[in-house]
């Protein structure tokens, strides 16, 4: 297996430049700046050169007479396997044959990973995402964390390491209390609030999603504004936090409710978690680990309250972290140090990844910075945090209702479906087919616009969701790849009904076939910078330049009309490798590919 066409070249010069005295750095091989005159360019000549006082086009010479000589006898396989100049005072101008295209092309194709090699040193990963709310309907704002963090989880995934992805719920604390007793003004016979029963209590929920979502808001704005409520409240918070069965069974009924509701939701973006720890399930873990900080000395006691601090010469502002309030309550800080220290002893996590919203910036580094201080997260465990920028109406604010309130992520979803079923109709791609297949086709056009418009921006950009332009068939859109994509689908189709079948790709390139190809050998490279940095738009980026790739090449050779055998073959087998890498591109994204429109 090769690594990327790329990485195989810097290799070669690494070597030549280390046999020649220099540094393997010098050796790194780019793409070129001059695309018309060559393909990729090392500049590192210059560079070593200057090290050593030397003629820049003397060490370029000899360089290239090193790749020369270690190019033949590594990869005579390949014949003929680089065209090398030198340019301007130093540089180094790369092209490589058809013969070496086309060789590797051939064996990515014939490789079930396209010559992507896993991690050399696979993890064990924590992805932290989603985490709604417990008694509220998930909204427009949970978008982000879902369909960035599902295509995290699928990419580590497809790189080696062994993944957990954790839906970190808010089901506990002050919410939790005022939903209690909001329901109580309602319905104050259920006998949830009866303190003297113990058991017996209803199997079924007395509220739906409905109910709660009416509920929760009503029951903040009280809080906020009437002092009895809030006492209540924190009665009944305390009372549910240690254990009161009435509170707890119908505390049970609000979060089974919920995750229904989100179940319906995150299967219409094709997200699954494999764990749903979410804040209740650490409350017996923070007092044993407050109690032994404190006894370690990590914590201190400031204005009544337990803290850690963190300021640092080199951070003197830091503010510390609370641990315990001084009313005696514990914080998000507190939990999510339980939450550190749970993923590092149970699930021996190498890695705890944070897909959270950059506003909470500060609070993770505060987290983090105490996780190491008191040894709750040992060197060897990385913590991350990949914060991600807002969704933007045409407006530039936050993305929101006509009526200006909370768009709901189900309704979110029904918009992007319908449009889909608009464009759909409009090209009238779907016309020939059943109610349902075209119901499910607009589906996946939907759900493509939907998660590509989002994972195509940098991460930790904000972004303007423009539904109109992003649900187009042309242009840098979801729907452009899937078209493209179905399209591959279609031709491999057609040619299999007419018995021809993808074959041995040929040297002797065109340049469609040429500019092809050196698409899809940037593969490696993108997938590895995706992973390394945590950002999916590296992904859509190359999902988007291959299809654009594929349909010049498409344009320029009529691949079902093709007279000679061999050709043909050799341009079905091209087909064949960008469908199935564009396909695993999508699905790395979260996005399935019909197999028609």
């Amino acid at each position: 297996m090769w690594t990327s066409l790329k990485n195989s070249l810097t290799e070669l010069f690494a070597q030549s430049f280390e046999a020649e005295g220099f540094e393997r750095r010098f050796g790194e091989v780019t793409l070129s700046d001059r695309p018309d005159l060559a393909q990729f360019q090392c500049n590192g000549a210059l560079a070593a050169a200057k090290s050593l006082k030397k003629n820049p086009r003397e060490v370029a010479q000899k360089i290239l007479s090193r790749v020369e000589a270690l190019a033949q006898g590594r990869l005579s396989q390949f014949p003929v396997a680089l065209n090398l100049s030198i340019a301007g005072p130093g540089f180094i101008n790369i092209v490589c044959s058809d013969q070496w295209l086309a060789a590797i092309a051939e064996s990515a194709r014939t490789d079930a990973r396209f010559g992507v090699a896993k991690t050399a040193k696979p993890r064990k990963v924590v992805i932290d995402f989603g985490g709604p709310n417990v008694a509220k309907e998930m909204h427009v704002g949970h978008l982000r964390s879902s369909i960035i963090g599902d295509s995290l989880v699928r990419l580590h995934r497809f790189m080696g390491d062994e993944v957990i992805g954790d839906n970190h719920l808010g089901d506990w604390g002050t919410p939790m209390g005022m939903v209690l007793c909001e329901l109580k003004r309602e319905q104050p016979n259920l006998p949830y609030y009866d303190a003297h029963q113990e058991t017996g209590f209803p199997e079924s929920s007395p509220v739906t999603m409905e109910d709660l979502a009416r509920l929760y808001p009503i029951a903040s704005k009280r809080f906020k504004e009437d002092p009895e409520f809030q006492a209540d409240v924190l009665r009944a918070t305390d009372e549910l936090q240690k254990g009161r069965p009435g509170y707890i069974a119908l505390w049970k009924h609000f979060v089974n409710t919920t995750i229904a509701s989100m179940n319906r939701d995150f299967g219409e973006l094709g997200i699954q978690f494999d764990v749903w720890l979410g804040e209740s399930f650490y409350e017996n873990k923070m007092p044993p680990m407050v109690e032994r900080l404190k006894s370690q000395g990590h914590a201190v006691l400031s204005d009544g309250a337990w803290v850690v601090p963190l300021a640092t010469e080199a951070e003197p502002e830091m503010p510390p972290l609370i641990l315990v309030k001084s009313g005696g309550g514990f914080l998000y800080h507190t939990s999510d140090l339980a939450t550190i220290e749970y993923r590092n002893t149970h699930f021996q996590a190498d890695l705890a990844l944070y897909v959270v919203d950059k506003r909470q910036s500060l609070h993770f580094k505060q987290v983090f910075l105490a996780a190491r201080k008191t040894g709750i997260a040992p060197e060897s465990m990385q913590l991350v945090h990949a914060p991600f920028g807002t969704m933007n109406g045409p407006d530039g604010k936050p993305f929101k209702t006509r009526s200006g309130g909370v768009l709901k992520l189900r309704e979110l979803i029904q918009m992007v479906n319908e449009e889909a079923k608009k464009r759909l109709a409009e090209l009238a791609l779907d016309r020939d087919y059943s109610a349902e297949e075209r119901a499910r086709i607009a589906q996946l056009v939907g759900i493509a616009t939907l998660k590509y418009t989002d994972l195509k921006n940098n991460r930790a950009a904000d972004y303007v969701f423009d539904l109109e332009r992003f649900s187009q068939f042309e242009g840098n859109t979801g729907p452009y790849l899937l078209y493209a994509a179905v399209r591959m689908k279609s031709i491999l189709r057609k040619a299999s009904e007419s018995g021809l079948l993808p074959g041995k790709i040929l040297p002797a390139l065109g340049q469609p076939e040429q500019q092809l190809i050196l698409e899809l050998l940037k593969f490696p490279d993108v997938l590895a910078r995706a992973y390394q940095l945590e950002e999916p738009h590296h992904l859509c980026d190359y999902g988007f330049a291959l299809s654009q790739s594929f349909n010049f090449f498409y344009k320029e050779c009529h691949i079902l009309r093709e007279a000679d055998s061999a050709r043909q073959a050799s341009w079905l087998g091209l087909t064949e490798l960008t469908l199935k890498q564009l396909v695993l591109a999508l699905d790395l994204l979260g996005i399935q590919v019909p197999d028609r429109m």
